[in-house]
């Protein structure tokens, strides 16, 4: 009798992580898909952006600079770290449901403590991709209405450079942790909300290192750009999850630096 008990308290902590995940991608995507507090239509975004920068993708080609201002840098960097709380989550969830079920005698605080770290992190790149925004649009070098690159050049080098990671050796380390984690949890087997924090953060620090340059090419497709943002988070999927994701991981690198050159060539008026 007491063993069932035991075994109802650890059923309910894992469903108290697992509605955590739900939860709080579904209502990330949810604010995305209103809009994230912009004022402007995801979903017209979507539709008028192009995967080729704004020149492309039917935005004016000549971009206006745009003036922010702290509040909208607020709103931008709310937009960025929720949409990485919409996309990254998905593909953590089995890391996360792991160390809560490593620490299954202390219930659901470490596996939320873990995400919170892990969180943290997506954190700190949000905001380094509100800064860049920042600068690209006060410089006029992207649409504030399509919110992607206002001209073929900057975005075919964009996927060159993001291809070109794909094939790194960094890449290929952090992908290996994020394929295979457990490694690094049982070596780590701290108690504490501390030490499940920094767990996170640890995890989360390999998460970017795999997927950062996957996120740059939302300046190329539209930041706001539904479709873009739905497919990358299937692709982060696959590469750390799927059997062959590794290769995938390779195959795409090549793809990315293809399309990249392709785009160059268009625009110097080689093809």
């Amino acid at each position: 009798m007491h063993l069932s008990a035991v075994e109802r308290l650890l059923a309910r902590d894992r469903v108290i992580v697992i509605a955590t995940l739900i939860l709080s991608v579904t209502l990330a995507a949810w604010y995305i898909l209103l809009g994230a507090g912009t004022g402007m239509s995801s979903i017209d975004m979507s539709v008028n952006t192009g995967p080729a920068g704004a020149l492309l993708g039917g935005a004016p080609d000549m971009v206006s600079p745009h003036v922010w201002s702290l509040r909208y840098g607020a709103v931008v960097f709310v937009m960025w770290w929720l949409m990485m709380i919409a996309m990254m989550v998905p593909s953590a969830a089995p890391t996360v449901l792991l160390y809560g079920a490593l620490h299954r005698e202390h219930g659901a605080g470490p596996a939320l403590n873990f995400l919170a770290g892990y969180l943290a992190i997506w954190g700190v790149f949000s905001l380094a991709a509100t800064l860049i925004q920042a600068i690209l649009a006060t410089g006029g070098m992207i649409s504030a209405m399509y919110m992607n690159l206002a001209t073929v050049l900057m975005a075919a080098m964009v996927l060159i450079c993001a291809g070109a990671y794909q094939l790194s050796p960094i890449k290929a380390a952090c992908l290996e942790h994020c394929r295979g984690p457990v490694a690094s949890l049982t070596r780590h087997r701290r108690t504490g909300r501390a030490a499940a924090f920094r767990m996170g953060v640890l995890h989360g620090r390999y998460c970017l290192g795999c997927c950062w340059a996957l996120m740059a090419l939302l300046f190329v497709g539209g930041i706001m750009n539904i479709w873009w943002i739905a497919a990358i988070t299937v692709y982060v999927a696959i590469e750390k999850l799927a059997p062959g994701g590794k290769q995938v991981s390779r195959i795409t690198g090549g793809v990315l630096i293809a399309c990249g050159l392709a785009l160059l060539a268009r625009e110097s008026g080689a093809i």
